[in-house]
């Protein structure tokens, strides 16, 4: 079959974040409007000026590994992301004993890897010095070992690839895979992110950025996309990663579908390594692009999973984009950010809202942005405020835009058949 002919369909989603660790948990507390961002308890904050993020409290690895000890190897993004996978495996309903593991394929990546052992083994070296730092150091850090291990504890041979595009990150693995699928290099991807980025480091390196909100004495109300309130974002924790299949391989082995990837979008601003272009022009492309390669009108899409950081600037930018690519229609358009409730998963944040539009698809409701409070004059969109709405969806954009001007966006229908 020609490379072009072979479609693509969700058939496995696995999410572990603040708001669950099993795709229906999650998608119920998304449509509540329920918030996972709390107080800092992974270390002492008391001097941070951000004191806010979306934890994973109780997190227990242990039905995807293979043994304690292997949980031990790895860093905390690893067993997200390894968790993440045998969740979507497990929802896939896949047999690996019935199919070719030479055309399974694994694309999870990370926008920053194994900072908590950095920080670790770093203090080793320093304080007894450097024949004490542990031989696992290296493969626990790279951000490439979370494709790695679970592509060797469920001995998946198939392309396996670990993209790294900062926030753009796991849309970049979900678009990369699609495109390998379709050239019938794989007929199986697990594509997505994880991340596990909130360690002294990195709120300190975020806040020194005056990137993070300091809305501190408030959490469950600091991340607020598009309102006029908005004062930065909020770091979370996590993975999501969602099972690609080749649609007649999803037949014929009875799979149900969530809905079928059906384009991508992927550019560069080429403009700043933190700001966005101006106008969002970059991000305006990166949605034309995906709406071209899906074959799909700007007003067959009837709604958007921003980015929506709550930046004051990003949020503005994300906004003028939408209305270059869907000029009049952009009215039409529900357009929601659930970073207010999951927080920003940085590497991951693209996987779990492609987790949410499938389930948005699959159950014809748009999930809420919810902390909408105060409309900003300059976010003029509909963004389905602080309540789901049950609408059509037969088609929807995702965007995922990252530092050093990465853009990518999945274009996604309703399966028909």
């Amino acid at each position: 079959m020609a490379g072009t002919e072979r479609r693509v369909v969700v058939t496995g989603i696995g999410v572990i974040s603040a708001l669950g660790s099993e795709i229906d948990t999650f998608w119920k507390n998304i449509l509540e409007g329920q918030c996972g961002i709390d107080r800092i308890t992974h270390f002492d904050v008391s001097n941070y000026d951000c004191q806010i993020a979306a934890e994973i409290k109780g997190f227990d690895p242990t039905p995807a590994f293979p043994s304690p000890k292997e949980i031990r190897r790895t860093d905390r993004f690893t067993q997200f992301g390894v968790y993440a996978g045998w969740r979507a495996l497990q929802d896939s309903g896949l047999d690996l004993e019935k199919v070719d593991r030479d055309q399974i394929g694994c694309f999870i990546g990370s926008g920053i890897g194994g900072l908590s052992t950095t920080e670790a083994q770093h203090s080793v070296l320093l304080e007894k010095g450097p024949g004490r730092v542990s031989p696992f150091m290296i493969p626990m850090l790279i951000l490439n070992m979370a494709s790695g291990m679970f592509s060797m504890y469920y001995k998946l041979r198939g392309p396996n690839v670990a993209t790294c595009s900062a926030c753009a990150t796991s849309t970049h693995a979900l678009g990369e895979a699609w495109r390998t699928i379709k050239m019938g290099d794989a007929n199986v991807i697990f594509a997505g992110g994880t991340e596990a980025a909130i360690v002294p480091l990195s709120m300190s390196g975020f806040a020194a950025m005056r990137a993070l909100s300091t809305r501190n004495n408030e959490p469950k109300r600091s991340s607020r996309p598009f309102d006029l309130q908005r004062d930065g974002f909020v770091m979370g924790e996590g993975a999501g990663v969602l099972a690609l299949e080749e649609l007649e391989h999803a037949k014929a082995r009875g799979a149900r579908i969530y809905c079928e990837i059906v384009g991508y979008g992927n550019t560069a601003d080429a403009n700043h390594i933190t700001a966005p272009s101006p106008e969002g022009e970059g991000a305006a492309r990166c949605m034309k692009m995906a709406l071209r390669s899906a074959g799909l009108r700007p007003d067959e899409v009837s709604y958007v999973n921003a980015h929506g950081t709550s930046t004051p600037q990003g949020d503005v930018c994300e906004t003028m984009a939408i209305k270059s690519v869907f000029g009049e229609h952009a009215k039409k358009l529900a357009v929601s950010s659930t970073k207010g409730a999951t927080g920003h998963m940085l590497g991951a944040a693209g996987a779990i809202e492609m987790a949410i539009c499938a389930k948005a698809i699959q159950n014809q409701i748009a999930p809420p942005t919810i902390n909408y409070e105060n409309p900003d004059p300059q976010c003029d969109l509909d963004c389905v405020p602080n309540q789901a709405r049950p609408m059509a969806i037969n088609a929807i954009l995702n965007n995922s835009f990252g530092f050093g001007g990465h853009n990518a966006t999945i274009a996604a229908k309703r399966f028909n058949g």
